[in-house]
């Protein structure tokens, strides 16, 4: 199990923690790890990025580098959502295979709020996990979805508590590991090749001020 624990600020993200999180991931797989349960301390499971350096590249470059590793590991990735997954965390929560979401759980990705965006992967993950109109409400309409919203869209696949997320990541680690890989990887090549429209590229970056101001 891997636990984000600055619960002094929410477990809000910077580059320390993003890499923290993406090498904790590669010594669990090198270590033969059959399945990996991520979780907050504290009530907020990602409170999102931390603004004080969410304009530095190099934030983008650590925050999609952690999240590419999640999404590559060839064994199952269970997302336990204990509380709010605000924006990054929202990110962080649909990188994992499976999501298991407390009733204190709610996803929200308020980019447009902040003048800021997120990546075409990002889009479609949440597209193909909640649906269209989900993935509109949150990312135009700034909607917050709680967790028996979320369940019934598809974003969340079981509502229950750490235990319980657990209790499904030892199921599924006695599940045989070649055919995880295999449904892991044609899930992702049926469903999300990565490529991009140079000009959709072109247009997530200029949502990124250059500038090192902060909100």
């Amino acid at each position: 199990m891997l636990v984000l624990d600055m619960h002094e600020r929410r477990n809000a993200l910077d580059i320390t923690a993003c890499d923290a999180l993406r090498e904790a991931f590669e010594t669990a797989l090198a270590k033969g790890a059959r399945a990996i349960v991520v979780t907050g301390q504290g009530s907020c499971f990602c409170a999102g990025a931390d603004l004080s350096g969410v304009y530095d590249q190099g934030f983008r470059t650590a925050l999609y580098g952690m999240l590419r590793t999640i999404t590559a590991a060839s064994v199952p990735v269970i997302a336990a959502v204990n509380g709010p997954a605000i924006g990054a965390g929202t990110q962080l929560a649909i990188a994992c295979d499976l999501r298991v979401a407390a009733q204190t759980a709610r996803f929200a990705v308020p980019t447009a709020r902040k003048g800021l965006a997120v990546d075409p992967w990002t889009v479609r993950r949440l597209a193909l996990l909640a649906g269209g109109g989900s993935a509109r409400a949150l990312l135009i309409g700034g909607e917050t979805i709680g967790a028996e919203v979320a369940f019934a869209r598809g974003l969340v696949d079981r509502l229950g508590d750490l235990p319980d997320a657990l209790a499904w990541a030892r199921e599924v680690a006695a599940f045989a590991s070649q055919s995880l890989a295999y449904s892991k990887k044609a899930l992702e090549s049926m469903f999300e090749p990565r490529l991009w429209d140079a000009e959709l590229d072109a247009a997530f970056e200029r949502c990124w001020p250059d500038t090192g101001a902060t909100s």
